[in-house]
């Protein structure tokens, strides 16, 4: 059933962070924007956090002025009528679509079916550092990758914010987790995750058993003089239902997030020069009060 909790701003707008054309190239600002329409089968979301992925300003570059941001945490607002299971105040996190204007505002409007309820224990913060590397380890180890119990998987940019989740998620799975760096010398793995691209790529080709698999999210794998290894490259897909079957992972402790570092939406500039910046341990989050 249609609802609100509350009212929305009596001006109809909010505070958001625009990413905009420049002659310089894209620039980003701090301005009010109108407060989103809901389309069917849509919920508003009131955005506590959001958090930011480094070259994600490179994505909407075909439909600017665009609202970055595809992570979020936040509390629903309001449904569309054919919005069945979620209800006004009911507390939500997601990985958004990429073809909307994202969640570095005050409201963003989400497909309902990519709303998961809000892992308990963990901060708006925290639970918005999830969606994004928590969906791609998932989709890339099991997926793709049809990673199994026993099987031995070498993560490459294992410290980095997807690579974490895959490290834990392979473990959570009884599979052998191969980490960086790596020689000739190792034992040959049934599934390379790549993360990183680059040289590591290219040389955990020879890494993988025949029959084997090189799953990569990173950059498109090179072309194999071996045909015994499939190859794949994918996008993450956002997901509700995947995100609910991590969700009690979150909740026990058995996934942790990683955050870098907070900053309020005044100062999106500045945390999307941090995304950029080496040495980043976790996401980099908005913090909308």
């Amino acid at each position: 059933m249609a609802g609100g909790l509350g009212l929305k701003p009596s001006t109809g707008l909010m505070q958001a962070v625009r990413l905009h054309a420049g002659d310089d190239g894209p620039r980003l600002t701090v301005e009010e924007v109108p407060v989103p329409q809901l389309q069917p089968s849509d919920a508003l979301v009131r955005v506590h956090a959001a958090a930011i992925t480094r070259d994600e300003l490179e994505w909407p570059v075909d439909r600017l002025p665009a609202i970055p941001s595809y992570e979020v945490s936040g509390v629903v607002h309001e449904v569309a009528a054919d919005v069945t299971g979620l209800t006004p105040g009911d507390e939500v996190y997601a990985l958004t679509s990429f073809d909307r204007d994202g969640a570095a505002a005050e409201y963003v409007a989400v497909p309902a079916s990519l709303l998961a309820r809000r892992p308990q224990g963990l901060s708006h913060v925290e639970s918005a550092a999830a969606p994004m590397p928590s969906l791609t380890a998932w989709q890339g180890l099991f997926d793709r990758g049809r990673l199994e119990g026993g099987q031995r998987v070498l993560v490459l940019g294992s410290r980095g914010g997807v690579g974490y989740f895959a490290t834990q998620l392979a473990h959570e799975h009884g599979a052998v987790v191969v980490g960086e760096p790596f020689d000739a010398s190792l034992e040959p793995v049934d599934l390379v995750f790549d993360t990183a691209g680059r040289d590591a790529l290219a040389r955990s080709v020879a890494a993988v058993r025949s029959g084997g698999r090189l799953v990569s999210v990173a950059e498109e794998p090179p072309e194999l003089e071996r045909d015994d290894v499939s190859v794949l490259y994918f996008v993450v897909e956002p997901s509700g239902e995947q995100l609910s079957q991590l969700t009690p992972l979150l909740e026990e402790g058995r996934l942790r997030t990683a955050v870098d570092s907070v900053f309020p939406l005044a100062d999106a500039h500045v945390a999307f020069a941090r995304v950029q910046e080496r040495g980043k341990r976790g996401k980099v989050v908005l913090e909308i009060p």
